[in-house]
């Protein structure tokens, strides 16, 4: 068994999770599997604040399953939630294709045009899926078209029908009460940003079920029309089960025996504690949308007791954000997937950035330039590691992500860093024999096999360079040289030119032009190479190096100098900075 992280549980979240859900599990059914839960709807794009709600839980059930103790992380894919609007930015997808599917399952939606899947679900949740294996996530998935079609849930369909009226008790609670000499009791209306931060995370935006002026049900039928769910339940009788509803959008009424009716659901403020019963969750965590009163989560924790169950213990979770976008929401088009920042990281560092953060800490993931520093800081970590200097906190956040309970993740087998590679295919547009060359002069004394060594994040930093930098930032070398410029150097300019040229060949690593190129001001300066620096002397390095960068690519900055000098070729270097 992997050793477990239980020796860090003062600084380790997932271990002081761990440890809660272990008691409790044991409390509430001592002898049997540990019970955790996540819910997606694949109501369009599962994006990277969706993947939280999984992770969440994956990484407690991990560290059970690491300590010996049998335990099931189940995924409920809400594809019976009903199509709530179109999303915007959807390949294949307008309002004039897709409106007139408002109001059906998730699973009777049309895929977008051009899609390989039979349906609006299937096409969503592929990407996820295909993203969780590579994350090395374990799960036992659970379609609720499924469930529901299946009569899986019809005892506590009829269960809560039965009981209609104590759950209508707590959710009245919650509703805007009547005012003075005011009309009667209207439902809360739920707030436009708290629908689209919930979905994804298994909080469909469904009303509770009351009506206006009518018996309170629990239930939805989709109607036997036009299998929409814009429908309204007139009667229902508990000896027969005969149940009753109109749609409002075709007009067609029904009367069917609901002990044999299977197209319908519990609307979600039901639904979602009846599953917490039938499934004996113990752990669930929840996004911050279900902090408010009256939200699903805390309404949830007193219906569920009507089905005989417990609410979940587990987090508030705190949203994801990317640099510079805002919060992220499903039903809007162009939010990173889990799928998009696997294209651009490898799934540890991915694993890491959820690992690192309690739940209720928010954090962003990067798609610009600060995905180069995140990877200096994963790869100073890997070397904390390595020489066993790092903190027991960061020591099991970096276990997390590098390994689950099943074994280790596969990773590059020489890691070079992330900013260097980058640089490398940016300048030499991804050509492998160009690459081959420029990464073995990094390091002329550890030559490269092929670059087999240096893949996936090689392949990682070349899609971030292709999908995530602008054109206009893209590095391009100069074919000819800057006469103009080079004309107008004065002696010092001319110098240090001089300098740096002179010691090419006695500097051509990664290490050696480092050296080089900081160190002819210093010699400029009078100074020795390996001097330290002072504040005139940074200055003077920032003028040398803006020279430079122009002289090479027509700008002021670029790729880190050695790396570019190295990418350009020593013959190259010569060519346009010769004087």
């Amino acid at each position: 068994m992997a050793q477990s992280a239980q020796s860090t549980t003062e600084t380790d979240w997932v271990s002081r999770f761990a440890d809660e859900v272990i008691a409790e599990a044991e409390r509430r059914a001592p002898g049997k599997p540990v019970v955790v839960a996540s819910g997606l709807s694949p109501s369009g794009p599962i994006h990277l604040g969706n993947l939280r709600e999984v992770m969440t839980p994956h990484l407690v059930a991990d560290e059970i399953r690491r300590r010996g103790i049998e335990v099931r992380h189940l995924i409920s894919w809400d594809d019976y939630d009903r199509y709530r609007k179109v999303p915007k930015g959807i390949p294949g997808v307008t309002e004039e294709s897709h409106a007139q599917h408002i109001g059906r399952p998730l699973t009777a939606v049309p895929a977008p045009e051009g899609s390989a899947y039979p349906n609006w679900s299937e096409h969503f949740k592929a990407a996820m899926v295909e993203a969780l294996a590579e994350l090395g996530v374990e799960y036992d998935p659970i379609s609720q078209t499924e469930q529901y079609t299946a009569g899986t849930y019809r005892d506590q369909v009829l269960f809560a029908m039965k009981h209609r009226a104590d759950i209508d008790a707590i959710l009245d609670q919650y509703r805007t009460k009547q005012k003075p000499g005011g009309k009667k009791p209207q439902q809360k209306q739920v707030d436009e940003a708290e629908l689209e931060a919930a979905e994804g995370s298994g909080a469909a935006a469904e009303d509770d079920g009351s009506a206006d002026g009518t018996e309170y049900f629990p239930y939805k039928p989709y109607c036997g029309e036009c299998g929409k769910d814009f429908t309204t339940v007139t009667s229902y009788d508990d000896e027969s089960t005969e149940l009753t509803y109109v749609c409002t959008e075709d007009e067609f009424t029904e009367t069917v025996k609901l002990s044999e009716f299977n197209r319908g659901k519990l609307v979600w403020k039901v639904d979602w504690p009846m599953r917490w019963a039938f499934e004996g969750v113990v752990f669930e965590p929840s996004g911050v949308d279900h902090s408010s009163p009256g939200s699903s989560f805390q309404v949830g924790g007193q219906i569920v007791h009507i089905f005989g169950g417990e609410q979940p213990i587990g987090p508030m979770y705190a949203f994801v954000g990317i640099s510079g976008m805002a919060k992220m929401s499903s039903s809007k088009g162009g939010v990173p997937t889990p799928a998009d920042a696997l294209k651009i990281m490898e799934p540890q560092l991915l694993r890491w950035l959820y690992a690192r953060r309690k739940p209720n800490q928010s954090f962003k993931i990067a798609f610009d330039q600060e995905i180069q520093r995140l990877y200096d800081e994963w790869d100073k970590l890997e070397s904390k590691v390595a020489d066993g200097s790092v903190l027991p906190a960061d020591a099991a956040s970096h276990a997390r992500a590098v390994r689950t309970a099943a074994g280790e993740l596969p990773r590059t087998p020489r890691p070079l860093p992330y900013r260097t590679l980058a640089s490398v295919v940016d300048i030499t547009g991804g050509h492998d024999e160009q690459t081959v060359r420029i990464l073995n002069d990094l390091d002329p004394a550890n030559p490269l096999g092929s670059l087999d060594e240096v893949r996936p994040r090689l392949d990682r930093a070349e899609n971030w360079i292709s999908t995530q930098v602008p054109a206009d930032q893209r590095t391009l070398v100069r074919e000819e040289p800057d006469a103009e410029l080079l004309g107008s150097l004065d002696d010092e300019g001319r110098e240090s030119l001089r300098l740096l040229l002179e010691g090419l060949d006695s500097h051509w690593s990664l290490d050696g032009l480092t050296t080089l190129v900081y160190g002819v001001p210093k010699v400029m300066a009078g100074l020795e190479p390996d001097a330290k620096p002072t504040p005139e002397l940074k200055v003077a390095q920032r003028t040398f190096f803006a020279l430079l960068y122009r002289l090479l690519v027509t700008r002021e900055t670029g790729p880190r100098l050695p790396t570019l000098l190295l990418a350009v070729g020593a013959d190259r270097v010569r060519k346009l900075l010769a004087v």
